[in-house]
C-alpha cells in the first residue's frame, strides 16, 4: 500500500475541523445554549471514553461529568477539549488525556477526609477533578508561567480547596505533610525519596515511573515505613524536570528511533497489556501458533462504527538528523470497514511532534479493508524537520471489524546534517 500524501493528510483535518465548526455555537449565540452544548460534549465524553475504559468509582466518574476540562486548555483547543487526547497547554508540557486522569483517580480511592498532594500542577485539570472528593489539594508546580496561570484558572473557577505552589515536586510540600494520597502526573525514572518520606502511613501514591518513553504507572502503598508497590498498566508522562530529571540515568536517544516490544512478547502490570504501549482501547493480547513472530500478536475488534480501537507508543527522533523513517509490521484483517470520517481507518500512522509537542505532520501505513491474511507491510516515511519526538497509532482507530499486528518496527534511514 502507498503513503497516502500531505495533500491527502491535510484534507482529512481540513474535514475533521469543518465538522467541529459546523456544529460549535456561533459567537452569537446564548452562553446558556454554549454552556450546555459543552457539558453535552462532557457528557458524551464521560460516557464513550470514560466509562467504557473501565472506570466505576461513580464519584470519580460525577467528577469527570461536572469539570470543565474546556477551562483548562487554550482556546485554540476548546473544540478538542473534550476527545481523550492530551493537547499542549505551552512549555513543552500537556493535559492528560480524560480517561487517564479518571483511571489515576480512582486507583487513588480519594476520600472526603483525604489531604492529597499532586506533583505536576500543569493546567490544573487534575486538581481540579479531584477537588470535589477531598478535603485538600496541595499541587506543586515547577514551570513558574503554567503554576500561575493554573492558579489563576482554578481560583476563577472557585476551587477553593486546591493550594498551588510553584516549587520543585521532587522536594514534595513538606510543611503540608504527611498527605494521605499523592498523585504524581509527570514521571520520574525513580520514586523521590522526599515523597515517600511525606507520605502517612498506610498512605497510597500513584506514579509514573521509567524512562522517557517507557513508563510504568505504579500504585504504591506505605506500609512499616515503606513501599508496596502494584505495576497497573504503561503508560506515558512527561518527564520529571528538576532534581529529577538532573539524576536521571537513562536518556533519550533521538538519532536512532525505535519501538519496544514490536512483537508484543512482554506483558505489564494487573492489565496485561503490552509492555511499552499505551492509551490502548478494545484490544486483547493473543498466544497463539500463528504468531508471525514468537508466540503473541495483538487483536484490535470494534462493533461500533468511529469508536476507539488502538494502541500508542512514542520515541524521540530529531527530524534535523533523522530524514526518513522506515515503518514495517505484520498484519491481518477481517471484514474491516472505514468508519464515518476520513481518518477513521485501519492503519499504522505516525504523528510528528516538534519541541513544543504540537503536530507537524503525520505519515501512514495503509488504510487497509476488507479481509486479508498475514502480510507484511512496510513504507519509508519522511520525517518533518521541526520534528522532536513521535507516536506511532496502529488499530482500527474507528474502523469497525478486526485486525491484528506482530513485529511492528520503526527505524531510522535518513541521518545527516541538515
Amino acid at each position: 500500500m502507498s503513503v497516502r500524501s500531505g495533500l491527502q493528510t491535510l484534507l482529512s483535518a481540513v474535514l475533521a475541523a469543518l465538522a467541529v465548526v459546523a456544529i460549535w455555537p456561533s459567537p452569537a449565540s446564548a452562553q446558556a445554549k454554549s454552556a450546555q452544548y459543552l457539558e453535552q460534549l462532557r457528557n458524551r465524553m464521560v460516557e464513550q471514553e470514560v466509562i467504557a475504559a473501565g472506570i466505576q468509582n461513580p464519584r470519580v466518574i460525577e467528577s469527570m461529568r461536572k469539570t470543565p476540562r474546556h477551562e483548562f486548555v487554550s482556546p485554540s483547543q476548546v473544540p478538542l477539549a473534550y476527545y481523550d487526547m492530551s493537547l499542549p497547554i505551552g512549555e513543552h508540557q500537556t493535559i492528560s488525556p480524560p480517561v487517564i486522569v479518571a483511571y489515576m483517580t480512582e486507583q487513588l480511592d480519594p476520600q472526603p477526609t483525604d489531604q492529597v498532594l499532586e506533583i505536576g500542577t500543569g493546567s490544573g485539570y487534575q486538581a481540579a477533578v479531584l477537588s470535589p472528593l477531598v478535603k485538600d489539594v496541595y499541587t506543586i508546580e515547577i514551570v513558574e508561567s503554567l503554576g500561575k496561570h493554573a492558579a489563576q484558572t482554578l481560583k476563577r473557577l472557585k476551587y477553593t480547596n486546591v493550594h498551588t505552589k510553584i516549587g520543585d515536586g521532587y522536594l514534595g510540600w513538606l510543611d503540608k505533610s504527611p498527605f494521605d494520597k499523592i498523585i504524581v502526573t509527570c514521571s520520574p525514572e525513580k520514586v523521590p525519596q522526599p515523597l515517600v518520606d511525606q507520605l502517612k502511613e498506610g498512605g497510597r501514591m500513584i506514579v509514573p515511573v521509567g524512562e522517557r518513553y517507557q513508563q510504568v504507572l505504579y500504585l504504591m502503598k506505605k506500609e512499616k515505613g515503606k513501599l508496596v508497590t502494584e505495576a497497573l498498566k504503561p503508560t506515558l508522562f512527561v518527564p520529571m524536570t528538576g532534581a529529577a530529571e538532573a539524576a536521571r540515568q537513562v536518556k533519550p536517544d533521538p538519532l536512532h528511533p525505535k519501538l519496544v516490544n514490536g512483537s508484543f512478547e512482554e506483558v505489564t502490570g494487573t492489565s496485561g497489556e503490552p509492555t511499552g504501549w499505551y492509551y490502548i482501547r478494545q484490544m486483547k493480547v493473543v498466544t497463539a501458533p500463528d504468531a508471525p513472530d514468537g508466540q503473541n500478536y495483538v487483536t484490535f475488534t470494534n462493533a461500533e462504527s468511529g469508536r476507539a480501537s488502538r494502541a500508542l507508543q512514542g520515541f524521540p527522533i530529531d527530524g534535523r538528523k533523522v530524514h526518513e523513517i522506515e515503518a514495517s509490521c505484520m498484519a491481518k484483517g477481517k471484514d474491516i470497514v472505514p468508519g464515518p470520517t476520513p481518518d477513521q481507518v485501519a492503519q499504522l500512522s505516525v504523528t510528528y511532534y516538534d519541541e513544543n509537542r504540537a503536530i507537524v505532520g503525520r505519515t501512514f501505513i495503509g488504510p487497509w479493508r476488507g479481509t486479508f491474511d498475514w502480510r507484511r507491510f512496510k513504507e519509508t516515511l519522511r520525517v518533518p524537520v521541526s520534528t522532536r519526538e513521535a507516536i506511532v497509532h496502529i488499530g482500527l482507530l474507528g474502523s469497525t471489524g478486526e485486525l491484528s499486528y506482530d513485529e511492528v518496527e520503526i527505524k531510522g534511514v535518513g541521518v545527516g546534517d541538515k
